[in-house]
């Protein structure tokens, strides 16, 4: 898949993913639901809260997009990305004050972010199993995809 594939992919998933939070109330949007009860730092979120994480990363890989771009190694040596669950809980704790509406500005900031940081990077870090494209795919579209499903069954189970 081509870059600009990519790219276009990575944008319809994001509209996807808003699609499945329009018009939900700031009431709704805080209201906890999600949650594997195995993973203690996942259970107890809102859509606020996935939301949340989705920026957050959406900001760290922006780094290791910037930092490709230098030609630097994408992970600093010092980075340790192995607990998912702990970056996770962070992102979202980080946004738990803020209004519904702050949280999807800042999705959509750091989206737009990302996506210009993706765009400056040359053809071939998009290739197959180059790292701008696992990060582009699986980071962003299949992400977007997860918890778009996640918050429309949610949806559908609450009548919302």
């Amino acid at each position: 898949m081509s870059k600009d594939s990519l790219l276009r992919e990575m944008g319809a998933g994001f509209a996807g993913l808003l699609d499945a939070v329009n018009g939900l109330s700031e009431e709704q949007m805080s209201r906890v639901w999600y949650g594997d009860p195995s993973t203690s730092l996942r259970t107890g979120w809102s859509v606020r809260d996935i939301l949340a994480h989705v920026a957050g990363w959406h900001r760290e890989e922006m780094a290791m997009l910037e930092r490709m771009a230098r030609g630097e190694r994408p992970v600093p040596e010092s980075a340790d990305y192995t607990d998912d669950d702990a970056w996770n809980a962070r992102f979202a704790a980080k946004w738990r004050a803020a209004s519904a509406g702050d949280v999807v500005a800042e999705l959509r900031a750091s989206e737009e972010a990302y996506l210009a940081a993706a765009s400056r990077l040359p053809e071939e870090r998009f290739e197959e199993g180059r790292t701008a494209q696992r990060l582009v795919h699986q980071g962003c579209s299949e992400h977007y995809r997860e918890h778009a499903d996640e918050i429309r069954e949610w949806r559908e189970r609450e009548g919302i």
